[in-house]
C-alpha cells in the first residue's frame, strides 16, 4: 500500500473531519470475508462487491474507506459500514 507515514496525518474522514488510521490485517480480512459473503454494505446500503487491499478507518471505528490498487476512496458514501459486520 502506498499510503506513507508522511501522508497519513493529513488524511481526514470526509464525514466528520477526524483523523484516519490504517486498518489492521484482521479488519481487512473481516471486511473481505463480508464482501465475499455478500453482506458488506456502503453508507448508502449498496452491496460492496470488490475486495479491498487495505483501508482507512475513522476514529469512531464504524467506517472504513477502501484502498484498492494503492488508491484510497475518500468518498463518504463509499465508506464500508464496518460497525455492522458483526
Amino acid at each position: 500500500m502506498m499510503i506513507t507515514p508522511d501522508i497519513l496525518p493529513i488524511l481526514r474522514c470526509p464525514c466528520g473531519g477526524d483523523a484516519l488510521v490504517l486498518a489492521d490485517v484482521h479488519v481487512i480480512e473481516r471486511v473481505n470475508a463480508a464482501i465475499a459473503a455478500g453482506t458488506a454494505r456502503d453508507q448508502l446500503g449498496t452491496r460492496v462487491e470488490e475486495p479491498i487491499d487495505a483501508g482507512l478507518v475513522n476514529q469512531a471505528g464504524d467506517r472504513l474507506y477502501p484502498v484498492r490498487e494503492d488508491i484510497a476512496t475518500l468518498i463518504a458514501d463509499s465508506a464500508i459500514r464496518i460497525s455492522e459486520l458483526g
